[in-house]
């Protein structure tokens, strides 16, 4: 190498230094300027990190809690230590315990939980034979069990004597529909009706 370079060599050297200096004293200078809200951010980020894992730890304990409560209602309903452990750490598995112990005892509890409710409602209107509320059922899109809702009201439409009606209601049953078959076993008895 010559000369020339050697001294270009080091003046790109110094100057790359210089603006790593020239960095890091900014650096040092936006730390003193916002020490305090650093580590308050800082302490922040450790707290979020502590009550998150805190929280985590809580919320599966009580599930776990909830799970053998909830197994102990299902094999002994007149637990009472069990229900109230269950009506604590989780409602919804509460409600559904009191569902099955309800439906036992052939009644059918009031619930907020969407499909629990839905199914309520479904055997409500099949114990009654309520075609209305089969209907508004199987108007529903999400409903869970809509093609059977609408065969049942076919079924209690063909009880009651209006063929004309069943056969329209069962023609809203999908080909693809698990109540498909028993729509089309329906479907051959009204052929001579």
């Amino acid at each position: 190498m010559s000369m020339k370079e050697n001294v270009d060599f080091v003046k790109n050297e110094l100057n790359s230094e210089e603006k790593f200096l020239e960095g890091f004293v900014k650096v040092e200078r936006l730390y003193k300027k916002f020490k305090s809200l650093i580590i308050g951010l800082l302490v922040i980020l450790v707290v979020a990190v502590i009550a998150f894992g805190i929280n985590s730890y809580i919320e599966k304990k009580n599930t776990i809690t909830a799970n053998i409560a909830f197994d102990k209602v299902v094999s002994n309903p007149d637990d009472k230590d069990a229900l109230n452990t269950l009506k604590e750490s989780n409602k919804k598995l509460y409600e559904v315990a009191l569902y099955l112990q309800a439906k036992k005892d052939g009644k059918y509890p009031e619930t907020e939980i969407p499909y629990l409710k839905e199914l309520t409602q479904y055997q409500k209107a099949l114990t009654n034979s309520d075609v209305s509320k089969l209907n508004d059922l199987s108007m529903q899109n999400d409903f869970l069990l809509k093609e059977f809702a609408i065969f049942n009201k076919a079924l209690i439409l063909v009880n009651e004597g209006k063929y004309k009606e069943a056969k329209i209601a069962l023609n809203l049953i999908q080909k693809s529909s698990k109540a498909s078959e028993l729509s089309n076993l329906l479907q051959h008895h009204l052929l001579t009706k």
